[in-house]
């Protein structure tokens, strides 16, 4: 089988179209443009950014400092996973973000519980929908939808939560099966999942690079000349960039962390209710969009991932920080610093950062 990314075989089902020769990466501002002119983001994909030593290693610093919480967080939202489905449950993360984290949750249960449960990743994007081939696969080969627990890495403004609730709704009536919309994510800071790992907005290292923690493979692309009625949606896989890869030494660093981590886990977990969804995020969004007077929410990108997301593969406008010396940010700094990006002070209520997408018309 031809390979599709640098993960192991045992840690995920990637059911996604190949289009690895298909495709041509376009440059930042030219893909800008085309949004703002109507192109949906889907049907192209970026130009790798490359970043900086300076900027690896202090991705491999915060990895490092981080690694302990970050298993602490996987096992509290794999724990609730398993306390909502039980044993027969399918994991099902969202590419490409969701994809590390899926494994690490499928890690830590195999470990702990010696549970080897299914992992797939799929394409789910905004304004578009989720891939139903993809999950007329699952359900056929697992016939029960009830059991499928998305995952995703965490939530910025709840768009993909959002865009997932409506996904379900459209599933059940083609399906004719109850589907959980519920989606687990590693950080929730604006409290739009019940399924979460830490209500913080804290620094996931795999949002730091893109493919090259990502198991080399691009964000989904869904386009009429490349994806047929019958195929799963698309990704390119980057083998090309093995050499930088930092996919596999993520996911082994976390998971060996599991074990020290079960009894604060297990604390946590002694008292735990349904968690409630807040939507606290919202409130942010609404200033942000009010004070720069962004005619596009769209164009608002709340978050730690978020933001550094805009960095790596938009046109950002400005960078909101919620202290210029907040060590935990210094990534986000280091990135607009090296674009020649503002940045500047903002009193948050629920994220420590954000992104805001230039306005093309303004160029």
């Amino acid at each position: 089988m031809k390979e599709f990314s640098t993960y192991k075989k045992d840690d995920v089902i990637f059911l996604l179209k190949d289009i690895s020769d298909m495709i041509v990466e376009e440059d930042n501002m030219t893909r800008e443009k085309k949004i703002q002119s109507g192109t949906h983001y889907s049907e192209m994909i970026p130009i790798e950014y490359q970043v900086s030593d300076e900027y690896l290693n202090l991705y491999r610093t915060k990895l490092k400092e981080n690694k302990d919480k970050l298993a602490f967080a996987i096992g509290v939202m794999s724990e609730k996973i398993l306390k909502r489905h039980d044993k027969n449950v399918v994991l099902v993360s969202l590419a490409r973000a969701g994809t590390p984290i899926g494994i690490l949750a499928k890690r830590y249960i195999k470990q702990r519980y010696n549970l080897d449960l299914p992992h797939y990743t799929i394409s789910i994007i905004r304004d578009r929908g989720i891939d139903i081939n993809a999950i007329k696969h699952i359900i056929n080969k697992h016939k029960d939808s009830s059991k499928i627990q998305f995952i995703d890495g965490w939530t910025g403004k709840g768009t993909i939560a959002n865009e997932l609730k409506t996904a379900c709704d459209d599933l059940e009536e083609i399906f004719n099966m109850k589907f959980d919309s519920s989606l687990a994510v590693l950080a929730d800071p604006c409290g739009y999942s019940n399924v979460y790992g830490i209500r913080e907005d804290f620094l996931i290292p795999s949002a730091c690079l893109n493919s090259t923690v990502s198991g080399l493979v691009s964000r989904t692309v869904l386009r009429d000349d490349l994806i047929g009625k019958d195929d799963f949606h698309g990704a390119k896989f980057y083998k090309e960039l093995k050499y930088v890869d930092e996919s596999n030494n993520y996911l082994d660093t976390i998971s060996a962390c599991f074990k020290n981590e079960y009894q604060n886990i297990d604390k946590t977990m002694k008292n735990w209710n349904e968690d409630i969804i807040t939507k606290v995020g919202n409130c942010d969004v609404k200033n942000i969009k009010q004070k720069y007077d962004i005619e596009d929410v769209n164009f608002i990108k709340p978050g730690v991932g978020e933001t550094t997301r805009v960095l790596l593969r938009r046109i950002p406008y400005k960078i909101l920080v919620d202290d210029l010396n907040n060590q935990k940010l210094k990534h986000i700094l280091i990135l607009a610093k090296e674009k020649n990006v503002e940045v500047e002070e903002f009193d948050f209520k629920a994220y420590s950062c954000c992104g805001i997408i230039k306005n093309m018309r303004d160029v």
